[in-house]
């Protein structure tokens, strides 16, 4: 992906699961460009959401690529099931993982892009050393857990802390994602301050959907 991609991500945590499919189907049709999955598994977050069932069943009808966040204890067990179900991202907490290096080579060994999530109050530091390795960055602008929360506004400074990083360790081509509060009047600033991919739940699947989309993708381009 190129460095100045702009891409929304919806979050089907949002959507209506007793019509996933219709609804995974408009999102595409409106133009979204990845869709956006929220793996728990009611340890490392206290919720529960859905597994490889439900990947395997979605991935039948779209060609869209699947970004899997997860939010689990010991991810490195379950990757190559989320890489067969048909993800093409995977971003996991480092704080999770038991081997962190290991389970970035995993990913990245089966062709698929890795990714480190960081918490709101997650530093910038913990990437130090893995920066080399990663394709992607997943900042979240609320805590994991939960869809619908209000986007913090710090967690911006955390974009500019890490464009320096990437700056200093020559790493720039590495992509930043962010998660949390995303909607239409906030996305532009969002996008100003370097993010790449927006991750967008409530904002896309809350009211007519095909609008909703149709503002993101504009306030995500408005400035250039």
């Amino acid at each position: 992906m190129r460095k100045d991609v702009k891409l929304l991500a919806p979050s089907i945590l949002s959507a209506d699961f007793s019509r996933l499919g219709e609804e995974i189907k408009e999102i595409e049709e409106a133009g979204a460009d990845i869709i956006h999955l929220d793996i728990m598994d009611g340890r490392y977050v206290p919720n529960i959401t859905f597994g490889m069932p439900v990947i395997e069943s979605i991935r039948k009808i779209t060609d869209l690529p699947f970004d899997a966040h997860l939010m689990i204890v010991e991810p490195e067990k379950y990757i190559l099931d989320f890489i067969k179900a048909g993800c093409n991202m995977i971003s996991f907490h480092p704080d999770a993982s038991i081997h962190v290096h290991r389970t970035i080579e995993l990913i990245k060994s089966n062709n698929v892009m890795a990714g480190i999530v960081l918490n709101p109050a997650t530093p910038v530091n913990v990437l130090e050393e893995i920066i080399y390795y990663i394709d992607y960055v997943l900042i979240m602008s609320v805590n994991p857990g939960f869809g619908g929360q209000k986007f913090i506004p710090q967690t911006l400074n955390k974009v500019y802390k890490l464009k320096r990083l990437m700056e200093e360790t020559g790493r720039e081509d590495v992509l930043i994602e962010m998660d949390g509060g995303i909607k239409a009047d906030n996305i532009r600033e969002i996008s100003m301050a370097g993010v790449n991919i927006f991750v967008s739940g409530s904002g896309v699947f809350k009211g007519d959907k095909k609008e909703n989309v149709k503002k993101l993708k504009e306030n995500m381009y408005i400035f250039i």
